[in-house]
């Protein structure tokens, strides 16, 4: 396995660890739906956390990690909440997250860690209610062709 892909996991129980100090209780580790996946699904009393985990070892052309979440990415994560949610019937407000990690790469110790609440919002249309099931874009196809 690739060295990125461990520093990715490492990461990953970093920001499990600082939810779960800050009263969150994780509900899903690597949620995958298709392509698209979200790192962290945590809940607190009023809210689910949808958490995108970026660490890097070195600080490239003088970004922080949490710049590289660029819109694709956030589009993904929103879909995949959108996913989520209709598929457990959540009815709580839902927030999107990043938790930005910076290693030292020499000596492995944490140099930064952030955790970035609300560090993006959904496009009115990504979260729909036809979006999920897939109906609206069958529907939308079709009622062109007079279906």
């Amino acid at each position: 396995m690739a060295v990125h892909n461990d520093i990715g996991r490492w990461g990953e129980d970093v920001a499990a660890n600082l939810l779960t100090q800050k009263n969150y209780h994780i509900l899903q580790r690597n949620w995958r739906i298709g392509h698209l996946e979200v790192d962290i699904i945590a809940e607190d009393a009023q809210t689910i956390a949808f958490v995108e985990v970026k660490t890097r070892t070195t600080q490239f052309g003088n970004k922080m990690p949490e710049e590289y979440v660029d819109k694709e990415k956030e589009m993904n994560i929103c879909r995949a909440a959108n996913a989520y949610i209709k598929m457990n019937r959540i009815n709580k407000q839902i927030r999107f997250d990043v938790i930005s990690i910076l290693v030292d790469s020499t000596t492995n110790q944490i140099t930064r860690l952030e955790h970035i609440e609300n560090a993006f919002y959904p496009p009115m249309r990504t979260i729909s209610a036809g979006s999920y099931s897939g109906y609206s874009r069958w529907h939308t196809k079709n009622k062109r062709k007079g279906l």
